[in-house]
């Protein structure tokens, strides 16, 4: 499925047009998805030539990205880097900048594949949300929850969870799907049309959490390019 580019009102998405608005914007009404289009300047591809990639997931560090013998475009998107960890800090959050060659995959996901490349939600036990920017490389994929049915609700693919679980369809056999992560997983519908975060803009998006007025947000890593071009992410 191909993921075109996001119009500026998409169901369940809304663009702003600031920083600010993208703080201040409300999850209601269905919207779970909030994001800033932006247009970078620098050249990133430049600075991810400059690192030393010798892990899948590199998480990078300011004194090092300063370090990098870079021309004035290089510099300048390191300057952005900077800019967008020092905003996210100063509203009490956690960001990390990653450069990122693949995720790990599984290998026998049997029948509910967990790990990132699987459209799925982020959950936490109290209010939260995340944040994402992919600066260079595939950009991040997004799917409406109306595109989408969770995988634990597929009748074959419940029996066959039911059969690995040892068990009846009952309350225990709901904790061992939350346990793996099995709930938060979902399954494009037939004809559904996944969008691209794209490249450069800021997103903030639901997770699932108690309480929470809208639906999560499902999202995915995008699959690994052939030509190998690394990812460089920044999530909160």
């Amino acid at each position: 499925m191909s993921s075109p580019s996001l119009p500026s009102e998409y169901h369940r998405v809304r663009q702003v047009g600031s920083f600010q608005q993208l703080v201040s914007t409300p999850f209601r009404d269905g919207i779970n998805a909030i994001y800033w289009p932006r247009t970078l300047p620098g050249d990133f591809g430049e600075v991810i030539r400059h690192l030393s990639l010798d892990d899948e997931l590199t998480s990078l560090e300011e004194d090092q990205l300063l370090s990098l013998p870079l021309s004035s475009a290089g510099q300048a998107a390191v300057a952005v880097l900077i800019e967008d960890l020092k905003l996210l800090r100063e509203l009490d959050l956690d960001p990390i900048l990653n450069a990122i060659l693949s995720y790990p995959r599984e290998t026998d996901p049997g029948p509910v594949p967990v790990d990132v490349y699987s459209f799925h939600a982020d959950s936490a036990p109290v209010e939260a949300e995340t944040w994402l920017c992919t600066y260079h490389g595939a950009p991040s994929e997004g799917l409406r929850n109306d595109e989408a049915q969770r995988r634990v609700d597929i009748p074959e693919v419940r029996a066959e969870l039911l059969k690995a679980f040892g068990g009846k369809d009952d309350e225990s056999f709901r904790d061992y799907l939350t346990e793996h992560c099995y709930d938060l997983h979902y399954a494009p519908l037939p004809g559904a049309c996944p969008f691209s975060f794209g490249l450069g803009n800021l997103w903030r998006i639901t997770v699932d959490y108690p309480g929470s007025p809208v639906p999560p947000c499902l999202h995915r890593a995008p699959d690994n390019p052939p030509d190998g071009t690394p990812r460089l992410l920044l999530i909160s």
